[in-house]
């Protein structure tokens, strides 16, 4: 199974256009692949004749890499493989035997049935992967039940992943005979049996004694794996205490490590951080007992203070301070979004050689060519409509991004530790600010597309987003993001770069400047050149040095600024 796109891991095979005993040759469609993005068809790459076709039309995420066909040189070679089976392929492509003889069961969601010597034949369902980022979910709440009937398409339960809550829906009929971990477990790892699913409700009793270990067992798994579930689950049994808020004390300090509550002033504790001692048992000369930087100062100078290890600053006598000395506070539970996105945040931070690009673009001309086209597209409206919606700045530099992608192709890239991947579709991620946290939903050829196709489509991105109704495909990683902060009256920022891409456009807002006139009849009393109003935005491109140099990354710029001063020919 080939990767027919640049975050496709697994795949469904829609239809093969070859037979076995077919010639092929280089150029010719294979089969018709459904990926992660879409229905694609999947092109021969050498010459051959189809001797076997291992997996048929119709098996499912079938995962990338496994041996789907067999193609051998001459027409004479094809009866040897008549009898081939799947194990075969497995065995000779190193693979494993159960990935070839059944692709259509993904180990993530359904593995192939099989009993126990003490259960009645039945199929765990494993927590499904919903973004592509996701290595661990948070189960919000069951749908089903045991003992309700599941068809195609019902969702089972509700998952909180790292990018939003998302619905879990069932691929297949059955019955559900056991869940096995219960709402409100968190951080349950991708592929951990969570319920049990039978064919008959009559075997629905036979599992009320069903265990994560008896679910370990089914899959060859170790007594410490099955444990983990069941250790979670009753974590999450436990009472579970709302975030508190502090109001009675009021020079209460916050710590993440037990131990004497120390009260200081801020340039106090620097002083100490920085000379490594802890504050702990330290008299204050402050108000009420404060320590202030002169009683560091006199710590320091009498070669007193306990040091404060720096390989284990929490598990020290010292307490690591978060809070605020004078204000009441409220300590509010990171969600799975935001603690995966400030992990990759700092991983991409800590691990890619950033470097920035900023100019400025005037949107004279593209203001003028917006409110022009937003009177032809009120105009096509009905009779009492509206029209369709406006076409926003946004949607401009999006199709200029796309396009600058097509000019500048290298940009268009992911670093890989043996390879530089250029991407030949234009997938752009759009940053959008929803209550649960930062989310980059994904526009699709954003280059084919037009300003009132893209408009339409982030519109309806940014809705989901923000009601936490998106889909998986539509939180893939593109290949290039984009991240716009002008609505919010921010004129310049630099963006952090989402990996593996290699770079991210920050916008900031636009705002009036003067500008040299270009016109004689602008010319000032002395005859030197005069000035002109103009709107102008900044742009700055975070890039990673590794994949985008300096001058690859300014000739990418250039050609965004063209398309934006040059409006029209986004249009051609």
């Amino acid at each position: 199974m080939p990767a027919l796109s640049p975050t496709m891991t697994t795949g469904n095979i829609a239809s093969w256009k070859k037979a076995e005993g077919d010639a092929i040759a280089a150029g010719d469609i294979i089969a018709e692949i459904e990926t992660d993005k879409a229905t694609m068809e999947w092109e021969a790459q050498d010459e051959g004749v189809l001797a076997k076709i291992v997996v048929q039309a119709g098996a499912r995420d079938v995962p990338v890499g496994t041996p789907v066909a067999i193609v051998v040189d001459e027409a004479s070679d094809v009866a040897a493989f008549a009898n081939y089976e799947a194990g075969s392929a497995a065995t000779s492509s190193s693979s494993s035997n159960a990935a070839a003889a059944a692709p259509a069961a993904p180990a993530s969601s359904s593995p192939p049935s099989s009993s126990l010597s003490n259960f009645p034949p039945h199929t765990l369902m494993g927590l499904p992967a919903l973004s592509p980022t996701m290595a661990a979910g948070n189960i919000a709440s069951w749908k089903k039940k045991a003992g309700d009937s599941v068809s195609a398409g019902d969702v089972l339960a509700e998952v909180e992943t790292d990018k939003a809550t998302m619905e879990w829906e069932a691929q297949d009929d059955g019955v559900i005979a056991k869940i096995l971990v219960e709402a409100g477990v968190s951080d349950v790892p991708v592929g951990t049996p969570v319920a049990v699913v039978v064919d008959d409700e009559g075997l629905v009793g036979a599992f009320a004694g069903y265990t994560a270990a008896d679910a370990a067992a089914k899959e060859g798994g170790s007594a410490a794996a099955a444990a983990a579930p069941a250790a979670a689950a009753a974590v999450a049994a436990a009472p579970v205490s709302a975030p508190s808020s502090v109001s009675s004390a009021p020079r209460a300090t916050a710590t993440l490590a037990a131990g004497p509550r120390v009260i200081a002033s801020p340039y106090a504790k620097k002083l100490a951080a920085d000379a490594g001692v802890s504050l702990v048992g330290v008299p204050g000369t402050g108000p009420a007992g404060r320590v202030v930087a002169a009683d560091v100062a006199a710590l320091l100078a009498s070669g007193g203070g306990a040091k404060v290890s720096s390989a284990s600053p929490t598990s020290s006598s010292a307490a690591v301070e978060i809070g605020t000395e004078y204000e009441t506070f409220s300590d509010v539970p990171h969600s799975q979004i935001r603690r995966v996105t400030a992990s990759r945040l700092l991983q991409s931070k800590q691990q890619v050689p950033h470097y920035y690009l900023t100019v400025d673009v005037r949107l004279d001309a593209l203001l003028e060519t917006r409110a022009r086209l937003n009177e032809a597209r009120a105009a096509m409206g009905k009779k009492g409509d509206e029209g369709p919606a406006k076409l926003s700045v946004n949607d401009f530099v999006l199709k200029a991004a796309a396009l600058a992608l097509k000019a500048v192709p290298g940009v268009n890239a992911a670093w890989s530790a043996d390879f530089t991947r250029v991407f030949k579709n234009v997938d752009i991620n759009v940053a959008v600010q929803a209550p649960s946290g930062l989310m980059v939903p994904l526009l699709i050829d954003a280059d084919k597309a037009g300003l009132g196709e893209i408009s339409a489509k982030v519109r309806a991105l940014a809705a989901a987003a923000r009601d936490g109704n998106l889909k998986p495909e539509q939180m893939a990683s593109g290949t290039f993001t984009v991240s716009n902060l002008g609505m919010f009256g921010v004129e310049q920022f630099a963006a952090i770069v989402n990996p593996p891409q290699a770079a991210i456009l920050a916008v900031g807002g636009a705002r009036p400047v003067l500008v040299p006139s270009k016109s004689s009849g602008d010319a000032n009393e002395d005859g030197g050149p005069g000035f002109e109003a103009a709107t102008v935005l900044s742009a700055t491109l975070s890039c990673d040095h590794r994949v985008v140099d300096g001058a690859m990354g300014a000739q990418w710029l250039q050609a965004f600024k063209r398309f934006m001063e040059q409006p029209l020919t986004m249009l051609l």
